[in-house]
């Protein structure tokens, strides 16, 4: 963000994309009128209206389907496969709100000495959406779909850096039906402005701690509910019976996938002493083996999405070698043009370590090591974050009784944790509030308004 533009720079070779003038208040006040115009007109369409639209939008989303991988690829550094996989599942999650929303919002009768009394769920109104840089299209479309199929419209404030990519979804959905999003390109201080306006009802973020903070506090002045999916510290955790082979393989797509840029990354490898080294052997070999290089080529993983991100993972790993870490793999800034960084994997990393009570945000992985399964459920909870886990062993009923001493929206047993339209989604502690996905997302904004018909005299 410069001089009252959003810029967008290619992190592959450090060239300027795009400069993008942000809105005044003149813009963001137009915008915000239409959507709360729209919105009025979209709540009484009816379900099965608005499950048509949602539909439209996955068509189009597919039919754009490469000019947006492409887009998300030049702004941010996800791979080509990765950036169309994202587009697939944004088309996806409208399909199953399209086939599901209006049986999770159905009214529920509630037995009482009344005539009639049950429970409807109409949308809030307006919602605001402020949302990060690491999935462009997927997180906007995860919050957005069951937020219109509930009846809500939505105003998208993006991060700066793929404003290209808010910009064309935002036109894609105006395509099928106008003003459901409007999206305003503007700077972080003028977020509160925008929550304090009396059009908006809710906001839902997704973003990092700071941002949260500062999300709620506006929300919490305002009086207005708020979704805050934050940071994670993710544990990914190896018992002494686990299939290290299958624990290595998934372990290096949960921690690099997307550059290892996602707050569900696994990012802290808590291992049993007694297949430490084995895991470590293990998992470091592959990470070893990934292609890093140009996005748009067949390769593993692309760049960090800014230089300034790069530079903050290499002093973390940095502090975290100086601290005892021994470096397994990578832990080098390659030569050359681009915010590069090579997957790395430290070994012998103590609980106190920057590696360990930090959120890395790139590819590197922490290993810490652990006496036995007692120490290993109990280094997965010190940490300020919850948001999800993954937890290895061949005994999976004994890893559903650990599963409830586990603090994180969820628990993932001998895979890697994935969002999924079907399953909520959300974190505890400093990871947030509230949920996302599946029949708890779509009922975070609406009203739960409870209708009490008295007996006829």
């Amino acid at each position: 963000m410069t001089d009252r533009h959003a810029t967008s720079v290619d992190p592959a070779t450090g060239a300027l994309l795009e400069r993008y003038p942000l809105h005044d208040d003149a813009a963001v006040d137009a915008a915000l009128g239409r959507a709360r115009a729209a919105q009025l007109r979209w709540w009484d369409a009816g379900f099965e209206h608005r499950a048509e639209v949602l539909r439209a939008i996955a068509r189009e989303l597919r039919a754009e389907q490469e000019p947006l991988a492409q887009l998300i690829c030049a702004e941010m550094g996800k791979t080509l496969r990765e950036a169309r996989a994202e587009v697939e599942k944004s088309a996806w999650v409208c399909e199953y709100y399209a086939d599901n929303g209006a049986d999770q919002l159905a009214r529920e009768p509630i037995a009482t000495e009344w005539s009639e009394t049950y429970v409807q769920f109409p949308p809030l109104g307006v919602v605001l959406a402020v949302m990060p840089w690491n999935y462009p299209v997927w997180q906007v479309m995860r919050a957005a779909a069951p937020a219109l199929m509930a009846g809500n419209t939505f105003v998208l404030k993006h991060a700066s850096n793929v404003t290209g990519c808010a910009l064309a979804l935002g036109e894609l959905i105006a395509r099928v039906e106008a003003s459901l999003m409007e999206v305003v390109v503007i700077g972080g201080r003028d977020v509160a402005r925008v929550i304090a306006d009396d059009r908006i009802a809710a906001v839902t973020l997704t973003g990092s701690e700071g941002a949260g903070v500062a999300v709620a506090t506006a929300c919490a002045q305002a009086l207005k509910p708020s979704v805050l999916e934050l940071g994670g510290s993710d544990p990914f955790v190896v018992l002494h019976d686990a299939d290290i082979d299958a624990a290595a393989d998934m372990g290096v797509r949960a921690r690099f996938s997307n550059t290892g840029q996602s707050c569900v990354a696994a990012k802290r490898f808590i291992v049993v002493e007694q297949v430490a080294d084995a895991f470590e052997e293990a998992f470091a070999a592959r990470a070893a083996a990934l292609v890093m290089g140009d996005p748009r080529e067949e390769v593993d993983l692309g760049p960090m999405a800014r230089v300034d991100l790069r530079d903050e993972l290499a002093d973390q790993v940095a502090r975290g070698v100086a601290a005892g870490g021994r470096v397994l793999a990578g832990g080098e800034v390659p030569d050359g043009p681009g915010a590069y960084y090579a997957p790395t994997v430290v070994g012998g990393v103590a609980p106190d370590s920057p590696l360990a009570r930090e959120e890395t945000f790139g590819p590197a992985a922490a290993v810490l090591r652990v006496p036995d399964e007692e120490a290993a459920i109990a280094l997965a909870n010190a940490s300020p974050y919850g948001l999800s886990s993954s937890v290895w062993s061949r005994d999976v009923e004994r890893v559903k009784t650990l599963a409830r001493r586990v603090e994180a929206g969820a628990v993932f047993v001998n895979t890697m944790t994935a969002s999924d339209p079907r399953v909520p989604f959300g974190g505890v502690k400093r990871s947030g509030w509230g949920r996302e996905l599946g029949a708890f997302g779509i009922r975070e904004f609406v009203n739960v308004q409870a209708i009490t018909v008295a007996p006829r005299r």
